[in-house]
């Protein structure tokens, strides 16, 4: 073993982890993002508070719903990412930043993180434990 690698891994016992700690990453996220497509087309667990537009729930409940699947299971990962992050774009700009100037004050939080996860996804590709490199594809 290197000297390199061993600082490193005295620095951080978590060194040597990075693709396990992204596979992760993209399962949870992924995961996370079915529940927000489930509730806006089933209404479970809960159903969505507020009066949801049509559209919100025709276009955004597919997208989160089979787009979080995909992320999480690792299939068309880049492309799925890709998709979900301009989602999540697109309900910051148009539903969230017209409340307020902060993502603290218009509650933008989460749809920030969506959109940057999955963009460093659609960048990054499936990772390991993905069905896409099962198949050969990254």
């Amino acid at each position: 073993m290197s000297r390199r690698v061993i600082l490193a891994r005295m620095v951080s016992p978590l060194a040597g982890y990075d693709r396990q700690a992204y596979a992760l990453l993209r399962i949870v996220a992924g995961f996370l993002f079915i529940w927000h497509g489930a509730q806006k087309l089933f209404g479970i667990p809960i159903p969505p508070g507020g009066d949801v537009p049509a559209f919100v729930t025709w276009v955004a409940g597919p997208i989160e719903l089979f787009g979080g699947a995909l992320i999480a299971i690792g299939l068309f990962t880049r492309w799925s990412a890709f998709l979900c992050s301009g989602q999540m774009a697109v309900a910051y700009w148009f539903f969230h930043a017209p409340r307020g100037l902060t993502p603290l004050q218009n509650h933008g939080e989460l749809a920030i993180l969506y959109c940057f996860i999955f963009l460093c996804v659609a960048a990054s590709g499936p990772g390991i434990w993905s069905v896409d490199r099962a198949q050969g594809r990254s």
